[in-house]
C-alpha cells in the first residue's frame, strides 16, 4: 500500500464563553505539541458524525456539549513534512473544521490519555504561538475565518 495520499477528516474548534479556544497536549512527542481536536472520517461517516465521534473520543464531550456554530467555507489542506508521514494519514490531510461553543462546564473535558495527556484553553494568539510549524497556516486561516481574535 502507498502512502501518496491526504486523509479526509474533521477539526473542531471548540470555545468557551470567554472565547477561549480548546488545545490539547499530544502524547508521546519530542516536542511539546498542543492542537485542537481532529480525526478521521470513516467510511459511509458524514462530516458532522465524525466530528461528534471525534470529540467524545478524544475529549469525552457529547453531542449535547457542544454546538456547531459554523464550518469552514473550504476544505484546508496541509502536508506533512517527510518525517511525520505514514500509512494512516499519508502525506496530510483534506479537512473540514467546525466551529463550536461549548455548553457545559470546561472541567467535562478529558484528554484521551491515548493521543493526548492535557488540555489547555488559550487566546488565539496563544494558539498561533503553540501550533507545530505544518499546522500554523491552518490555525491562522482559521483565527481569521472564525474572527477569533
Amino acid at each position: 500500500m502507498t502512502d501518496a495520499f491526504f486523509r479526509v477528516s474533521v477539526g473542531a474548534v471548540v470555545v468557551d464563553g470567554q472565547r477561549r479556544i480548546l488545545v490539547m497536549r499530544r502524547k508521546g512527542t519530542r516536542e511539546v505539541a498542543w492542537q485542537m481536536p481532529q480525526g478521521g472520517i470513516e467510511m459511509d461517516e458524514s462530516p458532522f458524525d465524525a466530528l461528534y465521534r471525534e470529540l467524545n473520543e478524544e475529549t469525552g464531550l457529547e453531542r449535547r456539549d457542544v454546538e456547531v456554530v459554523a464550518s469552514t467555507s473550504d476544505w484546508l489542506v496541509y502536508e506533512l513534512p517527510p518525517g511525520f508521514r505514514n500509512a494512516k494519514v499519508g502525506w496530510g490531510q483534506a479537512q473540514r473544521w467546525f466551529l463550536c461553543k461549548l455548553l457545559t462546564d470546561r472541567s467535562r473535558v478529558r484528554p484521551d490519555g491515548v493521543e493526548f495527556t492535557d488540555v489547555d484553553w488559550v487566546t488565539a494568539g496563544d494558539l498561533l504561538a503553540r501550533a507545530i510549524s505544518f499546522r500554523a497556516p491552518i490555525y491562522r486561516r482559521l483565527v481569521a475565518e472564525f474572527s477569533l481574535d
